[in-house]
């Protein structure tokens, strides 16, 4: 589907002034700049290059416009996104932050996207054709480096009834975090024509809420997911979040990617208490495989950390984790995390008992005033150690400058 020829048969009807009042009134135009710097040391032995260090600028341009008056409301949106480098180098690549050559090994200069999204409202619900970023349990587009990875599709969202959410959409093409080029989308090594999703999350009350979806990769996996989220509260500033999430994951017809068995069941539980948040989680694996997620994507599982998914076929992981606001020191926009996930009898090639275990800190300040008002700055330091048969390890360090400039 050619989204600019789609834009273009969409809004050429729509020349009556009055009718384009909300479609320009509504709209809003923004500007996120992120500086990011990656150095991360391997500490394993015979590792095929010592360190991976990387720096760049990113820019993200976004458009989004209200839509036109009338039963059928019509709108479009885009978004241009621009990396480029700062420092880095053939051995020094492969942070994430980058493309670079399959052959040369030499990192790009700089890439881009440009993305269009047309839009169709009708009531309360809402069509969009062209780029999509959907944050579903069975799809979360990846946001953790310069540039955030995009798809290509079409996303049905409705909330006609009171407390519901409805999505149901097929996606057919996928722009990695480090990419300018759209692929095929797949999982591993694997592609497919298309992938299919439907479901949604209906509100009992807004301390309780159920989730089900079912999505389909054509010729490589089908997955299901229920998930629960429930807030507690226990006196003045006290509360306990528990959230809870259930996937099911089979091969499907020609199983491109070979045989997907995967049941995964996975939680946390949050304590809030004041300025402080105490929390901890499981994930348990159980079947012969990994468990499965989009090219492109994040799993959407508990203990989805900094380096680290803990999605390996058999890997049981817990999590501790502890957040703290400083506001409550007189500190605003400084805050604070760090946890520590451990993951055992991982199945891998050969080995049967594999172990991986991160910890990560997070601190984080967004600037309360003068000419640099609500610029972000933001530390985070990983250790990575793998064992009993896995041999990954690494220490990392990421210094991220981030600001968000409204156009209007």
């Amino acid at each position: 589907m050619n989204p600019i020829r789609l834009l273009a048969g969409i809004t050429l009807p729509l020349a009556c002034a009055p009718a384009m009042a909300g479609f320009v009134e509504d709209s809003h135009a923004k500007i996120e700049l992120r500086n990011h710097y990656i150095n991360r040391d391997f500490r394993q032995d015979n590792a095929p290059q010592s360190k991976a260090e990387e720096w760049a600028q990113g820019f993200t341009a976004k458009l989004e416009s209200g839509f036109t008056d009338g039963t059928l409301g019509f709108g479009v949106d885009a978004m241009g996104q621009l990396g480029i480098k700062l420092d880095s180098s053939r051995d020094r690549r492969g942070t994430g932050l980058l493309p670079y050559g399959r052959t040369s090994l030499e990192p790009a200069d700089d890439y881009s996207e440009l993305g269009l999204t047309a839009k169709v409202r009708l009531s309360k619900s809402v069509l969009r054709l062209g780029t999509l970023q959907p944050l579903l349990p069975v799809v979360t587009y990846n946001d953790t480096r310069l540039l955030a990875s995009t798809f290509k599709g079409g996303l049905l969202t409705s909330q006609e009834v009171d407390g519901l959410t409805v999505n149901g959409g097929r996606l057919t093409k996928a722009n990695l975090r480090d990419s300018s080029s759209n692929d095929d989308i797949g999982y591993g090594a694997a592609t497919s024509d298309h992938f299919d999703f439907g479901g949604g999350t209906y509100a009992f009350s807004p301390q309780l809420a159920v989730t089900y979806y079912y999505a389909k990769l054509e010729e490589i996996y089908r997955q299901q997911y229920v998930g629960l989220v429930h807030t507690l509260p226990l006196a003045e500033g006290m509360s306990l979040r528990s959230d809870l999430r259930y996937f099911d994951s089979r091969g499907d017809g020609a199983e491109r990617a070979g045989r997907i068995d995967n049941r995964n069941f996975n939680g946390m539980f949050t304590l809030a208490v004041g300025a402080h948040k105490f929390s901890g989680t499981f994930q348990q694996m159980s079947g012969d495989s990994a468990f499965p997620f989009l090219n492109g994507g994040d799993p959407y599982t508990v203990n989805l950390v900094t380096y680290n998914t803990f999605t390996r076929a058999g890997l049981d992981s817990w999590q501790a984790r502890y957040d703290y606001d400083f506001a409550a020191l007189g500190i605003p926009g400084l805050t604070f995390m760090t946890r520590y996930t451990d993951g055992r009898h991982a199945k891998a090639a050969g080995i049967d008992n594999g172990r991986e275990r991160e910890r990560d800190t997070d601190l984080a300040y967004v600037i309360q005033s003068g000419p640099l008002k609500n610029v972000s700055l933001r530390w985070r330091n990983v250790t990575f150690r793998s064992g009993n048969g896995l041999t990954n390890a690494l220490d990392e360090n990421r210094l991220i400058v981030g600001y968000t400039l409204a156009l209007w």
